[in-house]
């Protein structure tokens, strides 16, 4: 049998108490307090139960007062998609959430793609919101789901050295929720990314195959964010397996130009250009830059470039565009199959909508591009 989520049995069961009359038109239903004793529930899983009733029009809630059954429950109510995860009536369509740090052309839109063809394709109807780095937007935005009725959340997490707390409460209440691109180490949260620790050994080593010995490894500060701790834990473990020199004054993890966010900060853009232009001028030996994402990589090129090292040294990156799209690559960087990463988020939530057990991890396959020359 199918694992029930909380709050779902409690709403299957006020809404069987409403159908059946134990609790008749103009009658008070359990208080959350009560429901939350009487189930061994937090009060936001009690709410929520009680929220989706209001919301489906069987109940109206009344500030200091209660929940009562409106006269009409039986009538409007069943019109307004009574059922929950699992019990959705066949041709309805389910509501899902997908809340991103942000996506463009460099990275994302075919992630949205994916998501937004799977779920047409199950008959799933998708809010898409971006908190663009912020976390308190990423808790307003996972509140205004759970207030429209979403039966289960995408998300791609707000880089960062904390965890969002709305996060952590719903995974203890069961909530059904898939992390895409990033994950949440130490929680029983699934997730569908990259292999981002291969991927990146597997860059350093066309680098090293090229005769690199001195390589700069270039970040946002967001360390702690799985993706990018896994591309560095990669770029570090090649560096020592060969030997080679590395230490903190190799790496440039303060950049911050190219994080997500609410709006343009040039400032920011012309404050990274000038610590990277003191670490080239600093560290002439250095030939080879692992950039973190594909926007920072450009960056340095153009700096390089600009300085006219461009021919001597060399700049590899993740993501970016195909081989299928460009024959002739310039630079050597890892493609994620970010469609697949979106379609297969969809499925792993619809599995957790209907309560069924996920794997933890679902890599997606990845591809190295090699670049023909940056000169």
């Amino acid at each position: 049998m199918e694992k029930e989520l909380l709050y779902q049995k409690i709403y299957n069961d006020l809404l069987q108490g409403i159908r059946t009359h134990k609790y008749p038109p103009g009658s008070r239903l359990p208080s959350e307090k009560e429901l939350t004793e009487q189930y061994g529930v937090s009060r936001i899983t009690s709410k929520k139960a009680l929220e989706m009733l209001a919301d489906r029009n069987f109940i109206t809630r009344r500030p200091g007062k209660g929940s009562y059954v409106l006269e009409n429950a039986g009538a409007e109510g069943e019109k307004s998609m009574a059922l929950l995860p699992g019990a959705a009536a066949e041709g309805r369509g389910r509501l899902i959430g997908v809340v991103l740090d942000g996506f463009g052309a460099a990275y994302g839109s075919d992630i949205v793609n994916g998501i937004e063809r799977e779920c047409r394709k199950r008959n799933y109807h998708m809010i898409l919101k971006c908190t663009y780095g912020n976390m308190a937007e990423e808790s307003r935005a996972i509140g205004e789901l759970i207030a429209l009725g979403v039966e289960g959340i995408i998300l791609m997490c707000v880089q960062g050295e904390t965890y969002n707390a709305d996060v952590l409460r719903l995974s203890v209440e069961q909530f059904p929720i898939v992390m895409i691109d990033r994950e949440l180490t130490g929680l029983p949260i699934p997730c569908v990314c990259t292999d981002n620790y291969q991927a990146s050994r597997d860059l350093m080593a066309l680098l090293i195959e090229r005769g690199h010995k001195d390589i700069c490894f270039l970040s946002h500060p967001s360390m702690q964010t799985s993706s990018v701790a896994a591309r560095f834990s990669g770029y570090l473990d090649s560096l020592l397996e060969h030997g080679l020199r590395t230490g903190e004054d190799m790496w440039l993890r303060n950049l911050q130009a190219f994080l997500p966010r609410m709006g343009e900060d040039e400032g920011e853009e012309r404050a990274d250009i000038k610590a990277v232009k003191n670490f080239i001028i600093k560290h002439s030996h250095v030939t080879g830059f692992f950039a973190v994402g594909l926007e920072l990589g450009i960056m340095v090129y153009k700096i390089l470039r600009e300085m006219g090292q461009e021919k001597e040294k060399e700049v590899v990156f993740f993501d970016g565009i195909d081989e299928a799209c460009d024959s002739n690559p310039v630079f050597s960087h890892v493609v994620q199959d970010e469609y697949l990463m979106g379609t297969m988020a969809v499925k792993y939530l619809k599995n957790r909508m209907e309560g069924k057990e996920v794997p933890k991890r679902y890599n997606v396959p990845y591809k190295v591009i090699r670049g023909e020359g940056q000169g």
